[in-house]
């Protein structure tokens, strides 16, 4: 591959427990001669996948920020930017999306931002399918049905626990909602590797067809406004205050396009899901950010956009009730009292300030210093968010310290298959058994479970790490019958 040529990204994606982690470590444990980087995206609470990967040479990028769609965008494009510096060092890119993840903006990622058209190119989506399972998550996880649509290579995966006459009806309903993808019957992922990269497969075309908003990027926020401050310390209000700024205010003639007594108000789809935000922010917080503008033309608005998206990405900062923030590309984390909640904005020069609103339906006042009316926005925009995930599905993540008594562990992990199984659809994480120094690593998918010794701690502490992915899922009942196998 020449210096120039953009660098081929293999996206590998598929449900929960389907095998990608033991197809990535099948990749980076060959004999291939390529220098990969692996982006590594998990939906879990707590990390765990980290531990799962075989240690190489190499690099390992994870984001753990729930799921790779329109709000781990930044992330992304982050971590891209940081190896676009050394594209002459790579052969390849792996991005290993969560269980969760509908791949298409994975991909959409090299198409919106033309920094990243440039420099690198979507080789193939490769989606292993768990061929077990699979079936009872057509109708309950739409994430599955998108994983196989999108994919260049499907992997029917764990083909050894399915009857050839149950294995073949399932390719055949698999070939109905995806005709163009070549098909691989694998046990443990295992098949030659120029099977799954160097493909240049991906077909835009298809993509489009697929998906006709494909180009159209979704966002981590929904909404933004342009607003004209003056420089001082200013008054944000989200919801309805009740003191000398809860009045009424003549909407006619403000340009905001909403029929409400404040600046800002909006509905909100059923595209928007709520609780499966990028940061998983609780129902009294919102997210907002502030950013300062020398316009409002269409190119300084795009780059402000941009910049929105990966702050939105990053850590955040947690503004209580009554505190006071500056405008800049930190994410502002809201904490709403019922919905409320009023701040100082302190606005150090006069200009334009764009206001990005994150995903909830709270109006949003901001009344300059010594003002008694808020300020209009002078221009605004809604922003497509229509990612979003069964609500029920929901993750459990524990850590402790300790060292697990195995035959209280076996005897829990028994009772919860049996009693949990069908709602577990993901169990994984790495843990410290008494009188061993080796690392137990255990995988689990709804009734089945597997767990081996491998890697000894040495010199790391030894912990315990447990994620649980499912429906109606008990933390504490989980985390008091895992403590209960500790000594």
């Amino acid at each position: 591959m020449s210096a120039d040529a953009p660098i081929p990204v293999t996206v590998l994606t598929g449900f929960l427990g389907a095998g990608k982690t033991t197809l990535l470590n099948r990749i980076l444990t060959e004999q291939h001669g390529k220098k990969l980087a692996v982006i590594e995206n998990e939906f879990g609470e707590v990390s765990v996948d980290n531990q799962l990967v075989i240690q190489s040479d190499e690099e390992l990028f994870e984001m753990n920020n729930g799921c790779i769609c329109c709000s781990v965008r930044g992330d992304l494009i982050r971590v891209l930017g940081r190896l676009m510096k050394r594209k002459n060092k790579l052969d390849g890119i792996l991005i290993e999306t969560t269980g969760l993840a509908d791949p298409g903006p994975v991909a959409q990622t090299f198409f919106t931002d033309d920094e990243m058209r440039a420099n690198f190119r979507i080789d193939g989506i490769v989606t292993v399918v768990d061929a077990k399972h699979v079936v009872q998550h057509f109708d309950d996880a739409p994430e599955v049905k998108k994983q196989i649509a999108f994919a260049d290579v499907l992997l029917l995966n764990k083909a050894d626990l399915v009857s050839p006459a149950d294995l073949a009806a399932l390719e055949s309903r698999i070939r109905g909602m995806n005709a163009a993808a070549r098909i691989e019957r694998t046990t443990n992922c295992d098949l030659p590797l120029d099977k799954v990269l160097d493909l240049q497969a991906f077909n835009l075309s298809r993509a489009e067809a697929l998906d006709p908003k494909f180009l159209e990027p979704s966002y981590p926020f929904e909404w933004a406004g342009a607003y004209p401050l003056p420089a001082g310390r200013h008054t944000l209000v989200i919801g309805h205050g009740d003191d000398e700024h809860d009045h009424d205010h003549d909407h006619e003639g403000c340009g905001c396009g909403h029929d409400h007594d404040h600046g800002h108000d909006h509905e909100h789809g059923e595209g928007c899901d709520h609780d499966h935000h990028h940061h998983h922010h609780a129902e009294n917080e919102l997210d907002i950010m502030v950013v300062p503008v020398a316009s409002t033309d269409d190119q300084v608005l795009a780059a402000a956009r941009d910049a929105a998206v990966v702050g939105f990405s990053d850590w955040e900062n947690r503004v209580a009730d009554g505190d006071t923030f500056t405008p800049g590309t930190t994410l502002q984390r809201l904490l709403l009292n019922e919905g409320n909640g009023r701040y100082t904005l302190d606005v150090a020069a006069p200009g334009t300030y764009l206001v990005f609103e994150g995903c909830g339906a709270h109006p949003l006042h901001i009344y300059p210093s010594g003002a008694a009316d808020n300020v209009r926005p002078t221009w605004q925009q809604d922003f497509e968010h229509n990612h979003s995930h069964d609500e029920e599905v929901s993750s459990v993540g524990i850590v402790l310290e300790g060292d697990c008594d195995p035959q209280r562990l076996n005897d829990w992990i028994g009772k919860l298959l049996q009693t949990k199984g069908n709602d577990i659809y993901r169990a994984k994480g790495v843990l410290a058994v008494k009188g061993t120094p080796k690392r137990l690593v255990f995988q689990g998918v709804h009734m089945l479970f597997d767990a081996k010794f491998e890697g000894e701690w040495g010199n790391t502490p030894r912990s315990n790490t447990l994620v649980f992915i499912g429906k109606d899922l008990d933390r504490q009942q989980l985390t008091e019958g895992f403590k209960a196998c500790l000594d």
